[in-house]
């Protein structure tokens, strides 16, 4: 089987740096892969049109680099279908959203562990195209206990119960949501409202506290050294959409202000 590159370097206590594509488009992944720049590459399944053929296909995009794994982003109602698809067709990482409670939490490890006793999870021989030619074998079944497990935590509820899920054995990482958490204590859109703001500061807290590591989004890598004075040193930047948008805004600005110019002196 693969080896996990995330889970290597978690293993090792490196830090490890993401992607975040809405693309299921394979060649985006070899551009991400091409760079040379990238642990992982997060398709964020969650707010994507998909379906199983291109998780397939995103999959051996990923496998076309040695130093590379895929991350897949599955929603509340549908995850457990969702990860073990992805699973199968080679994402070695599954990120859970909308977590609320411990129960939550110990379900999303369960969906992915091995269905054997010593793994105590839900998933099955689950012949796909990652183990065509290891169904049902000892490698399959390690390969599960090895997927590495991140959980959202942007709700209320999750804060409150932050300590006893972060507790949880197989939880290998959270990522705290700013914009779930600011709707879900009734303040929409304030993402940097000082309880915003001090929920994050207690994610981090206590991840480093129980040996979970605790991750963060950015758009850019401008924003990044607060959060290195603070001990985090894993991070995803940036996605696909937002990096066109800006482009286009950015770049589209300066050539309608030349073209203006242009009109001017005509």
């Amino acid at each position: 089987m693969r080896e996990n590159r995330l889970r290597k370097l978690l293993e090792e206590g490196k830090p490890t740096l993401g992607t975040r594509i809405l693309s299921s488009w394979p060649t985006i992944i070899e551009l991400v892969g091409r760079s040379g720049r990238f642990d992982y590459v997060e398709f964020s399944a969650e707010y994507a049109p998909y379906d199983h053929r291109s998780l397939e296909e995103m999959g051996r995009a990923i496998e076309l680099f040695d130093d590379l794994t895929g991350m897949i982003k599955v929603e509340q109602e549908s995850r457990t279908h969702t990860a073990v698809r992805a699973i199968g067709a080679g994402f070695q990482s599954v990120l859970f959203a909308d977590i609320r409670n411990v129960l939550d939490a110990e379900q999303c490890v369960r969906v992915v562990r091995s269905d054997r006793p010593q793994s105590s999870g839900l998933h099955g021989v689950n012949l796909q195209r990652a183990n065509l030619l290891e169904a049902g074998s000892k490698e399959w079944a390690d390969a599960l206990d090895d997927i590495v497990i991140v959980l959202m935590i942007e709700k209320r509820e999750a804060i409150q119960q932050i300590d006893q899920i972060l507790a949880v054995p197989g939880v290998d990482m959270v990522q705290f949501g700013p914009a779930d958490y600011a709707n879900s204590i009734g303040r929409t859109g304030e993402f940097q409202h000082p309880e915003v703001v001090a929920a994050e500061q207690l994610v981090i807290e206590r991840a480093k506290e129980h040996g979970v590591a605790a991750r963060v989004e950015l758009n850019d890598a401008s924003d990044a050294d607060r959060y290195l004075d603070i001990g985090v040193k894993h991070f995803n930047i940036g996605f696909d959409v937002r990096t066109l948008f800006d482009w286009y805004c950015r770049e589209g600005s300066v050539m309608q202000q030349r073209l203006s110019k242009l009109i001017a002196t005509e």
